[in-house]
């Protein structure tokens, strides 16, 4: 038997007594009315989940007013990460792997209440691929499970680099900049891109990460991205790029430097029946954030000065059955 005090406030009775009265009036043949969904509590930015939030600002291209380097680039050196999600799935960011037998790991409730697609164009939030490649996309997530062809087998998987888009939303990665280039650090592999306005590698040579030439308008790094090799895809759902295929990336940062909206326009005549939009926010991480294995993958460098020197950690890949960077993180303490 429940005890209730023998007083209560006059709110909490009168909203008890409605409450009941609500139970004893619904018929017997109805329900009461039940709850609407609730999205799971959003993670602070900077904890360590791999999901840390479901919506987010659109940083908008326009004139920089932050810190330059020596050469007039805009200065967005430094650690940074997706916000709302790994490589899983391309399409819905947060509903886990498509067809995983695991229940434990299947996304629970309405889509609503995830992530928006990354394809932010078309509005449907698909790739629009062509019939031939919608399937082979198909029979990549039937069979990614219990992938008895090597073609089942996700790449990185074989310690072959993440490719682009992928390796933004893959871990974790550091930015550097030089003198006419802007490099990439990513769990999986490095990326150069040329400022210096050569033009493309000749079209026989083909890379995971493709051939980035940039230049800067304002706030925002303008990427063309050539000669892939066809092989990276774009996530755990089988999404892909063929060696015909064009990437105009956009990179758009926020002024105080602690985001970027990355755009880009993806457009392969030979697999797709339209280009198409992708969407991606990312977020800086600083030496004020604790190392979370995934986003934010650090250690302080042994230098001699005082300033804390935040390295990324080389990954240890040996068919997927490392730690990834933390071996080499226990190795570096010996």
């Amino acid at each position: 038997m429940t005890h209730r005090p023998a007083v209560m406030p006059g709110l909490a009775l009168s909203a008890m007594l409605i409450a009941c009265q609500s139970v004893i009036a619904a018929p017997d043949d109805k329900k009461p009315e039940a709850k609407p969904a609730q999205a799971p509590k959003q993670l602070k930015l900077g904890g360590p989940g791999i999901e840390q939030e479901r919506s987010f600002p659109k940083i908008v291209a326009g004139k920089w007013t932050g810190p330059r380097l020596a050469d007039g680039q805009p200065d967005v050196q430094g650690h940074w990460s997706n916000t709302i999600a790994n490589h899983n799935n391309f399409t819905d960011p947060q509903g886990g792997i498509l067809n995983d037998p695991n229940p434990n790991r299947v996304a629970k409730g309405p889509r609503e209440l995830r992530a928006p697609s990354r394809v932010s164009d078309p509005v449907d939030g698909q790739v629009p691929f062509q019939p031939w490649a919608l399937e082979k996309v198909k029979e990549f997530q039937a069979n990614f499970h219990n992938p008895l062809k090597p073609e089942y087998v996700e790449p990185l998987a074989r310690c072959a680099p993440a490719g682009i888009p992928k390796s933004l939303y893959w871990h974790g990665y550091e930015i550097s900049q030089y003198p006419g280039y802007v490099l990439f650090q990513f769990n999986s592999g490095t990326r150069i891109i040329h400022l210096d306005g050569k033009p493309h590698l000749p079209d026989n040579i083909k890379l995971w990460n493709g051939d980035s030439r940039g230049h800067w308008e304002g706030n925002t790094l303008v990427v063309d991205v050539a000669n892939h090799n066809g092989k990276a895809l774009f996530g755990r759902s089988g999404e892909f790029i063929s060696e015909n295929g064009r990437i105009q990336e956009r990179y758009i940062f926020s002024n105080d430097g602690k985001r970027y909206t990355y755009e880009a326009l993806l457009t392969d005549p030979t697999v797709y029946t339209r280009p198409f939009t992708i969407t991606v926010p990312a977020r800086k991480w600083t030496a004020k954030d604790q190392p979370n294995g995934w986003h934010f993958e650090v250690e302080p460098a042994t230098h001699a000065g005082k300033e804390t020197i935040l390295d990324q950690y080389e990954r240890i890949c040996a068919e997927n059955n490392g730690s990834f960077g933390l071996g080499a993180v226990e190795q570096a303490k010996k």
